[in-house]
């Protein structure tokens, strides 16, 4: 889905951990700055959550107007990307944030990424026989078995990949998916185990799923080249906000100019996009999938730039926009002390944002709400989840560091201590 992205004992670094920080969305660090900016991060990770909210709970793009299309249409696709782009951080919060851990706390951070991404494989491959291909959760099992050879390098080369990878890979994702016959991909469906067992096989996973690797990769590695970054630093901020806002317009303006006004429409109508756009009824067990990102689609589709279109513009466009997110998120908890008491709840919610993007598919299916479909025409439903959300995450973290999830996923990684 859009999904989210959602997207992950916290990461240990040299200084010790801040209360009640989540192993999936921050890292341990000193007080002043440092704690701050871990802070901001939480925050643009609720934000996030709240994206996937918008996707798959609110109203479709054709029953908004004014503001709540402008909401609508920055959550598709976008919400996701976040998601994924703060996964990519968060690899680094593991693997060592400023600099890379080496012998053998480096074998031990490779093993504790290496059992989330098979255990987040493993919970996104049963919540998507309940739920349909809209799950993040396996997909980013896969982004972190691709990242692992990459956790030991610097911010520029991971920049450097992240640049290759949105020039090349919507290209290269555009001729396989068109040389993939339905013969062919039937074949490779009838041996996938996984595909037997829900609606994301190895192809989905890979290639022609609503979240492929081959293209998604991109915000991850973007994701891990922030993460090396001072990002305590207010000159890195500035750099990055420019580079954010130029990143922006560059691609959008450039797809809007090559491909007309057409250029930023989503890749369906409505909203039910590749990505997810929530048109699937909680518990029906099933969404329709589109083929990927370039189902039997002219050449002339990648010079558009719509939510989950996968194409360079887009996925450029998408990095900037997170960018920007994350950016600002930062430095308003720094500069805004007020602003930061108060979003406090709304923090905690990006803390254990495993546990409150897992539980709104859950409460989907209890209250039985409608998800973004043609029936959905009302905010009401979004905004009781969103409350329901922090209301549960403020309570929770007053009394615990860690969300029930995130609690359960940093057990899970223990064995890792035993790797020599």
């Amino acid at each position: 889905m859009t999904q989210t992205q959602p997207p992950q004992a916290a990461p240990q670094e040299n200084s010790p951990p801040p209360p009640r920080t989540s192993p999936e969305s921050a890292a341990p660090a000193s007080p002043g700055p440092s704690m701050g900016r871990l802070v901001g991060v939480d925050l643009a990770r609720a934000l996030a959550v709240f994206g996937m909210y918008v996707v798959h709970i609110g109203p479709p793009l054709s029953a908004t107007h004014g503001v709540g299309s402008w909401i609508r249409y920055l959550a598709d696709g976008h919400s996701s990307v976040l998601f994924a782009t703060l996964a990519g951080f968060s690899l680094m919060l593991i693997a060592g944030r400023r600099e890379p851990k080496t012998g053998l706390a480096g074998r031990q951070a490779k093993a504790r990424i290496a059992i989330r991404a098979v255990i987040l494989l493993a919970l996104g491959t049963v919540m998507a026989m309940e739920y349909g291909g809209v799950i993040i959760l396996g997909f980013y099992g896969v982004y972190f078995l691709l990242a692992l050879p990459l956790v030991r390098l610097s911010a520029k080369t991971l920049a450097i990949i992240a640049a290759a990878f949105a020039l090349v890979a919507p290209q290269l994702a555009f001729v396989l998916t068109s040389l993939l016959t339905p013969s062919v991909q039937e074949s490779i469906n009838a041996y996938d185990p996984l595909r037997r067992l829900s609606e994301v096989g190895v192809l989905d996973l890979l290639l022609t799923g609503f979240y492929p690797a081959l293209t998604w990769m991109s915000f991850v590695i973007a994701g891990m080249a922030l993460g090396r970054l001072d990002l305590s630093s207010g000159t890195v901020r500035r750099r990055l906000a420019a580079v954010g806002a130029s990143l922006t317009v560059a691609a959008y303006g450039m797809s809007l100019l090559l491909a007309g006004k057409n250029a930023l429409r989503s890749t369906a109508e409505d909203g039910s996009s590749s990505g997810g756009s929530g048109s699937m009824p909680p518990g029906s067990g099933s969404m329709p999938l589109d083929g990927g990102s370039f189902p039997h689609m002219p050449a002339s589709s990648l010079l558009s730039a719509g939510p989950h279109s996968g194409t360079t513009f887009d996925i450029i466009g998408s990095v900037g926009i997170a960018i920007l997110v994350i950016v600002g998120a930062m430095v308003a908890v720094d500069r805004l002390p007020r602003l930061r008491r108060l979003a406090k709840p709304v923090i905690a919610v990006g803390t254990m944002s495993l546990t409150a993007y897992v539980g709104h598919f859950l409460a989907q299916s209890a209250l039985s709400v409608p998800a973004g479909t043609s029936t959905q025409q009302s905010w009401v439903p979004l905004l009781m989840f969103v409350l329901g959300a922090t209301v549960f995450a403020a309570i929770w973290s007053r009394f615990f560091r860690r969300g029930p999830l995130e609690y359960l996923l940093n057990a899970a990684t223990k064995p890792a201590k035993h790797i020599r």
